[in-house]
């Protein structure tokens, strides 16, 4: 391949890459906000029941592990975009 082939390569490979992050973002965020509703919706309830503080923990974890992944995202497209400089 040429130069000026490989370098169009290279941009159609961020411009994915960018998509992908922008995607990858929206969804986090999206179940973020769903997790956050539920542990809302716990709150409410009998804080010494058992499935109650069961489901609490699954949820706390399940969004602790979206948090560190929408991290992770955040800075690939910050390692995107300067590559694509």
């Amino acid at each position: 391949m040429g130069t000026k082939q490989t370098e169009r390569m290279e941009d159609i490979n961020i411009s994915i890459d960018q998509k992908l992050i922008e995607e990858g973002t929206s969804q986090l965020n999206s179940e973020i906000q769903v997790l956050e509703a539920w542990l809302r919706e716990l709150e409410a309830m009998d804080r010494n029941d058992a499935e109650v503080i069961a489901a609490r923990k699954s949820y706390n974890d399940m969004l602790q592990s979206r948090k560190e992944m929408l991290s992770s995202l955040a800075r690939q497209a910050k390692l995107q975009s300067v590559a694509a400089e």
